[in-house]
């Protein structure tokens, strides 16, 4: 053995071949798995890399202490490499033709009794999970997660490079930006009674860094909302591909992004289907007709149709009153009349729990058409009915009946549900559209005002003949999102870089001037001394990561991720373990009440 050999590894527990075989070796990892057979030991060590067996028989000095290791205690392992015998080849392992024999051993750290096993695939709930994070790191399908993330994040930077895109990180501690949610606040020392407000998106820096002529502009942006948590969204603090790109039209940032997203998809799909080129495009009102949401899932082929016209004044008076007061009927066709009768009960009794009040339905079944619907419409109603659902023999028709709004929320629903039941969602495969022409306003009926329906810094559609001249309601933002199997994976607008455009438009949504300029006035102000036309997106980065990774949530793909309820379970954040004098530092004096709740 060389004097010189390295005190941990001559190689990773990865690396051991059968061409590797009479070698000394010097291993150091962690005690996967150790099994007694009565006389000769195994025990797997595991490092980041792999895991290399190695093996003690009955005459082995160092088999009494092997024996007492427990799993999980850090060890380094020296000896030479042998073949396994024929019978216990592992081929699923890369190491699986060979062991190392022990010869000599160190504990490097002795690992308590743990709260969970790493080696094998027993469920382990969330909190425990996350309060032993470091722990759940190393079992196998976490740790590849994370190193996928590491990939992909890897291979996004390089592909925003070879489009000419120049990387620049943009400040932490800045000021609020309505981007749809609450912000978090840091309280200055500096400045008492003044705050800082993390970004919830780099938004106003990078339109900066289009004054600025940098022309094209990315990074691996962090982002904070104080939101709740669901399985697509995190709380606290999440990463986004954020673009910008001077000089340039919606049609222009399509062809740029659209090829880095799905190359990255193609990469690593794993087998997986994955949309080709071009890219399904819907408008917002398309999407919300077809599929009843923004965020439309193409893996499922159902299609809503409207049918409102067959109902009104019809002879079926629920939904003769309904359209008669403004609401619509939406169909939902699909095959489902080979199916017994307890799958519409299924499916009503569903669409009440939901909130929807039920869920009517006819089948056509060759001329004839049945269900509790049916008998209520005549035979011109039905074959208007067919025509505009284009049903056919077999074919169900599931109706919903609200106001617009609704009925595509109740539509979308039952579209998603029907197809989950009938297994008609295509498996193993990623599907995109874009999603354009977004309302550039919106009616708030708490309000009882216009207001925007994202943010202000999209251009509206006709620019400022449209603002003038036009109803604000049907006025069309420059704005677009992508959806992949029903998540959002990116939202952009082209911008609207003209001050008096951008505060006309501030106007209508009911900021009079000077809150357009206390709100916005360093962003307008450099728009003043000129501004090329821009537009860009935010990729939801971590969604991708998500969905490749086949992950239940957005959480599982995060190194160390916040609970459901916003809680670092592992550290204790947040705490309320500060002391009064740093409260006083900072010009803070809290409440009673939340003095007394922290205690």
């Amino acid at each position: 053995m060389s004097a010189s050999m390295h005190p941990y590894r001559t190689h990773r527990c990865s690396a051991p071949r059968a061409d590797h075989i009479g070698t000394t070796m010097r291993l150091s990892g962690w005690v996967h798995r150790v099994r007694d057979h009565g006389g000769v030991l195994f025990l797997d060590l595991r490092d980041h890399y792999g895991i290399t067996q190695c093996v003690a028989d009955q005459d082995n000095p160092n088999l009494p202490t092997l024996e007492k290791l427990k799993p999980e205690s850090v060890i380094t392992i020296t000896g030479t490499l042998q073949a396994r015998p024929p019978e216990t080849i592992n081929s699923s392992l890369p190491t699986g033709e060979v062991e190392l024999v022990v010869e000599q051993l160190a504990i490097l750290s002795e690992a308590d009794t743990l709260p969970f096993p790493v080696h094998g695939n027993e469920p382990v709930g969330e909190d425990m999970r996350y309060r032993h994070r470091y722990i759940d790191l190393r079992r196998e399908e976490a740790h590849r997660r994370i190193m996928l993330r590491t990939a992909i994040i890897d291979s996004a930077r390089r592909r925003m490079k070879a489009a000419d895109f120049n990387e620049i990180q943009t400040p932490i501690l800045t000021v609020s930006s309505p981007e749809g949610a609450r912000d978090y606040l840091v309280p200055s020392r500096l400045h008492p009674g003044s705050f800082y407000a993390l970004p919830q998106a780099p938004q106003i820096f990078k339109q900066l860094l289009m004054v600025s002529g940098f022309d094209r502009y990315f990074q691996i942006a962090p982002c904070f909302r104080d939101e709740d948590a669901r399985a697509d969204r995190a709380p606290g603090d999440f990463y986004q591909l954020d673009l910008e790109m001077s000089f340039v039209t919606q049609e222009d940032v399509f062809a740029t992004v659209e090829p880095i997203l799905l190359g990255i998809f193609e990469e690593f799909a794993a087998g997986r289907l994955v949309d080709s080129f071009p890219v399904a495009r819907f408008s917002f009102e398309q999407a919300l007709l077809q599929f009843g949401t923004d965020k439309p899932d193409l893996r499922n082929p159902l299609r809503i149709q409207d049918v409102t016209t067959v109902f009104a004044d019809s002879g079926f008076g629920l939904f003769a009153r309904g359209v008669a007061a403004g609401s619509v009927v939406r169909a939902i066709p699909c095959q489902a009349a080979s199916q017994p009768r307890s799958f519409f009960d299924g499916l009503n009794d569903w669409a009440r729990e939901i909130g929807a009040g039920g869920l009517g339905y006819i089948i056509f079944e060759g001329e004839e058409a049945k269900g509790p619907i049916a008998k209520h419409l005549d035979e011109p109603r039905l074959t208007q009915l067919r025509q505009l659902a284009e049903a056919a023999g077999g074919d169900t028709l599931f109706f919903a009946c609200a106001k617009e709004k609704d009925a595509a929320k109740w539509a979308g629903l039952a579209r998603t549900r029907i197809g989950d039941l009938l297994g008609l969602i295509e498996p193993n495969s990623f599907r995109f559209c874009w999603i354009t022409d977004y309302p550039m306003f919106e009616w708030d009926e708490d309000e009882k005002a216009v207001v925007f329906s994202h943010n202000p810094f999209s251009m509206p559609q006709g620019g400022m003949d449209a603002l003038v001249n036009n109803d604000p309601l049907t006025i069309k933002a420059s704005q677009y999102d992508f959806v992949c199997n029903g998540f959002e994976l990116l939202s952009g607008a082209i911008r609207n870089h003209l001050p008096e455009v951008f505060v006309k438009a501030m106007n209508i949504a009911g900021f009079d001037k000077d809150e357009a300029e206390r709100r916005f006035g360093g962003l307008l102000k450099a728009f003043r001394y000129g501004v090329p036309p821009h537009g860009g997106v935010g990729v939801g980065l971590d969604r991708i990561i998500m969905l490749l990774a086949d992950a239940p949530n957005l959480r599982e793909i995060y190194a160390f991720p916040l609970n459901q309820q916003g809680q670092d379970l592992m550290l204790g954040a947040p705490t309320a373990d500060v002391s009064p004098q740093h409260l006083k530092l900072l010009g803070i004096q809290l409440a009673p009440t939340v003095v007394k709740k922290a205690g």
